[in-house]
């Protein structure tokens, strides 16, 4: 027996449905891109972490991806960035040896981790610069930073703030690259660097 009949309204319902979702992050990308390109805090923040000596992120559970990703690409132009995971790169080390040239990006997003807050606030008081990444006004690091920035902005859903802190990852490591001198130098030798240690599959 065949399912032919049921499986075609299936069908057309998952092509509406698909249509609605991408036509909403449509409209969604462009409330992003328009932020982007109208917010000075993010040129602001990439200035801060070109200017610093070391550069320490930081991020929970969810905020813990994001902060990778940034610590990644901030890798590829700049010396001295280094990601707290708590296992290598551990807190109190961090906190017991904080200078004025240092700089740490905390990423805080719903649900808001205790341990970031504690080790951000800490950081800043110990004398470092601390700059935030955060999804609400009313959010506990959103008026702590020397620098902050909101995402998503109005107008995008929190579910969709992946997108905009993607957006806001590129963003900042594309200025930072662009500004930080040595940075083309540091970036060919990675690319000779992989060739000859044979990283990648052609």
């Amino acid at each position: 027996m065949s399912n032919e009949p049921t499986a075609r309204p299936q069908r057309r319902s998952s092509a509406l449905l698909k249509r609605r979702l991408i036509e909403d992050q449509r409209r969604q990308l462009d409330a992003m891109l328009d932020w982007a390109l109208n917010d000075s805090g993010v040129e602001e923040m990439a200035a801060q972490i070109v200017g610093a000596r070391r550069r320490f992120i930081i991020g929970a559970t969810k905020s813990f991806a994001y902060a990778s990703l940034l610590a990644l690409d901030l890798s590829a132009s700049l010396a001295n960035v280094h990601l707290v995971d708590g296992t290598i790169i551990r807190p109190i080390d961090v906190l017991s040896d904080v200078r004025s040239s240092d700089v740490m990006v905390a990423f805080s997003i719903q649900r808001y981790r205790k341990y970031t807050i504690d080790i951000a606030t800490t950081f800043q008081d110990a004398g470092g610069r601390l700059l935030v990444i955060t999804d609400s006004p009313d959010a506990p690091l959103a008026h702590v930073g020397a620098e902050v920035v909101l995402v998503p902005p109005t107008g995008v859903e929190y579910d969709s703030s992946p997108p905009s802190l993607s957006l806001l990852i590129g963003v900042i490591a594309s200025l930072t690259a662009a500004s930080a001198k040595g940075a083309g130098r540091r970036s060919a030798q990675r690319d000779h660097l992989g060739e000859v240690l044979d990283l990648y599959v052609d």
